[in-house]
Formats: C-alpha cells, sequence, structure tokens
C-alpha cells in the first residue's frame, strides 16, 4: 500500500478541505409526495422513488 513520504500539517489539511463545506446539499423532491429530501435517501415519511419502503405506527 502506498505511503506518504512526508506528513501534511494540520493548517494544509485544512486549507485543502476548505471548499468541502461550502456548497449546499443536493436535494430531491419525492415525486408522490412532494417532499425534499437527500439524493439517493428515504425521504421523511419514509417514502423512497415513489414505494413506501418504511412502515409507520400509523400505516
Amino acid at each position: 500500500m502506498a505511503a506518504g513520504q512526508n506528513k501534511k500539517s494540520s493548517s494544509k489539511q485544512g486549507k485543502h478541505r476548505a471548499h468541502d463545506f461550502m456548497e449546499n446539499k443536493a436535494l430531491a423532491v419525492e415525486p408522490t409526495t412532494g417532499e425534499q429530501h437527500l439524493r439517493h435517501h428515504i425521504s421523511p415519511s419514509g417514502v423512497y422513488r415513489g414505494k413506501k419502503i418504511i412502515k409507520s405506527k400509523g400505516d
């Protein structure tokens, strides 16, 4: 396995990762319920791609 020759300092690491927290998360809209959720994740009501994945207590 490859190993770095020199240790990257903490300030260099921080500068490298600085852009990771700037963009907004990509949201998707569930076509059946209209709820927003993270892409490739289940919506808050338990629906994914138009299908009920998780049953709630009321179902």
